[in-house]
């Protein structure tokens, strides 16, 4: 049950504190870590709403946007359209730990992390090719449908790769696969300037994404690996050139 009254969010008492400018999104992120490790939110309550937590903080509310989307991403809270960001019924004690962890990445740590996150995506492809349902694939098919009409909208783009990928994690039916996926996702959205900024870039993207999903609705392991290793290669390019584990990422 939600810990506000009459599931009023903006009740809720925030110790926030304004962060200096060119951290913004790591910031946030650190404090809502605390706020949600403090006890005055139980699971499954509703968390105030972007503007109020961007006025607080005194920081734009796309940074608030993007430390939610990285929380979600790593399985601390679940974003339900048209409804808010609900802290999740189950989440590991370890992972403030591990989101610190990533807060001290370098470049050459954050291209290991990417090696190993290309691992497990294609890990997880193979796997999902094997085992993902007819309601997994239609998913799947989804998301690319809106990654292929949402090229010019790169927010939104971006929001459909990030579930198309969470969806093939979860279509492998690898619990353990599925958590670690999640972390290396987080850390790397938050501490590596994004790769994927125009219109030739999530065409590509969009491409790549295509061959995977037609290769798991096909329930062809081989050329499901072979996709998602090929996207993953030009995803890590494209990671590169966007000055990688750099300060201001």
């Amino acid at each position: 049950m939600p810990a506000y009254p009459d599931d009023d969010p903006t009740s809720l008492r925030l110790d926030l504190e304004l962060v200096p400018k060119g951290t913004a999104v790591s910031e946030v992120v650190k404090q809502l870590i605390g706020l949600l490790t403090a006890g005055e939110l139980v699971p499954g309550s509703r968390l105030p709403p972007e503007r109020q937590l961007a006025e607080r903080i005194g920081v734009g509310r796309s940074a608030v946007r993007e430390a939610l989307a990285a929380l979600e991403i790593l399985g601390i809270v679940t974003v339900r359209p048209g409804s808010g960001t609900y802290l999740r019924d189950t989440t590991s004690e370890l992972l403030p730990t591990t989101l610190s962890w990533g807060m001290m990445l370098n470049a050459t740590r954050t291209r290991e992390l990417i090696e190993v996150r290309s691992g497990l995506e294609i890990q997880a492809a193979t796997l999902a090719a094997r085992r993902a349902s007819d309601d997994d694939v239609e998913k799947l098919g989804g998301f690319v449908e809106t990654m292929r009409d949402t090229l010019d909208d790169i927010d939104t783009f971006l929001q459909a790769d990030i579930r198309f990928h969470l969806q093939i994690a979860l279509s492998a039916d690898n619990v353990v696969l599925s958590d670690l996926l999640q972390s290396t996702r987080s850390l790397l959205r938050l501490w590596v300037e994004r790769g994927l900024r125009h219109r030739d870039q999530a065409d590509a993207a969009y491409r790549e994404h295509l061959a995977v999903y037609e290769a798991i609705a096909a329930r062809d392991p081989d050329a499901a690996e072979d996709a998602m290793r090929r996207h993953m290669s030009t995803a890590g390019e494209r990671v590169g050139h966007a000055d990688v584990g750099g300060p201001a990422a």
